[in-house]
């Protein structure tokens, strides 16, 4: 029986989750149909662009994202300290990126209209926003506003109705650095398992193609979570990763998937590999079976228990 979303998403358990959405039809969310000849690939930028745009409105961070054929995936962290750092006023102006809000909430952002309003109307207004502030960190509320608005225009473009996803997103909680590190690169390297790109750099509509971009020129994408900064001893509040540590680790990953690529290289002990204690057989076990080894929680120590229970079934 299905867990309750409530009981999948827990901040006492992590802040990092990986979300999965898969439409429902026939004819693909981008690509092209085979049998129509219909080509829906113009839709991939459609969905890059809300998920950036969430991203800047919600405090729910972008860790990793790919927009596939018929399907999205998303690494996302809640940040709830910054949603509980946002004044009244910048959660409204935030939430009203979205909605125009109730007419209240409308009187209230009028600054001519605000200093009309009673106590008990500022009052109103403040319980509100609390409402929105609990909603700009549920990751629910993300990724319905981001499949709901991409339905509404496939529809409108298809000239249907109906329902364009499968259902509510498909959630996993990763529990630790090895998990993390693991889902991100099975997210930015979707494309080069699925045939559709040879390498990274060509991987569009992803994170890895956008983050590689932003670093030549010295920089990180704004509306993605940063990576950990090398010049500084401290840790700052983002990946726990150097980038130039990421980007080797991935472009290693997709030399395992693409054992024919031209110019292969051997593979190096990665510092990321090396302080979450893995050797790369493990790194390529754990990267492969993101969605079919683990079901609701991803973890070091559940890989290492299913493969004991797995080597004992074999020896038997």
């Amino acid at each position: 029986m299905p867990r309750p979303r409530k009981c999948l998403i827990n901040l006492a358990d992590t802040s990092y989750y990986h979300c999965v959405s898969r439409c429902v039809r026939r004819a693909f969310l981008c690509g092209k149909d085979k049998l129509t000849g219909k080509c829906y690939e113009h839709r991939r930028q459609w969905v890059e662009d809300r998920i950036l745009l969430l991203a800047e409105i919600f405090c729910v961070d972008v860790c990793a994202y790919a927009v596939m054929n018929n399907h999205t995936h998303l690494v996302l962290r809640i940040n709830k300290v910054k949603a509980d750092a946002l004044s009244v006023d910048e959660i409204i102006h935030r939430w009203r990126k979205l909605y125009k809000g109730v007419l209240l909430i409308q009187r209230y952002s009028d600054p001519c209209q605000r200093e009309v309003l009673s106590e008990a109307e500022i009052a109103t207004v403040k319980s509100i926003a609390e409402v929105y502030r609990h909603r700009l960190y549920d990751i629910s509320w993300f990724m319905r506003l981001l499949n709901e608005y991409i339905a509404r225009l496939a529809n409108k473009e298809d000239d249907c109705t109906g329902h364009f996803w499968e259902g509510r997103f498909k959630s996993q909680a990763l529990l630790d650095e090895t998990a993390l590190a693991a889902c991100m690169a099975y997210v930015d390297l979707n494309p080069v398992r699925a045939q559709l790109a040879d390498t990274i750099e060509k991987s569009s509509h992803t994170s890895i193609c956008k983050r590689i971009r932003a670093a030549r020129v010295k920089r990180q994408p704004t509306q993605l979570l940063p990576f950990a900064d090398k010049l500084k001893n401290t840790r700052s509040d983002g990946l726990p990763f150097q980038l130039e540590d990421y980007f080797a680790l991935v472009e290693s990953t997709c030399r395992h998937f693409r054992p024919k690529k031209r110019d292969k290289i051997d593979d190096t002990v990665s510092p990321i590999l090396t302080r979450v204690g893995l050797e790369h057989t493990d790194w390529h076990a754990i990267v492969s079976g993101i969605e079919t080894e683990f079901r609701t929680n991803v973890s070091h120590e559940d890989f290492i228990r299913n493969r004991n229970k797995q080597r004992t079934y074999n020896s038997v």
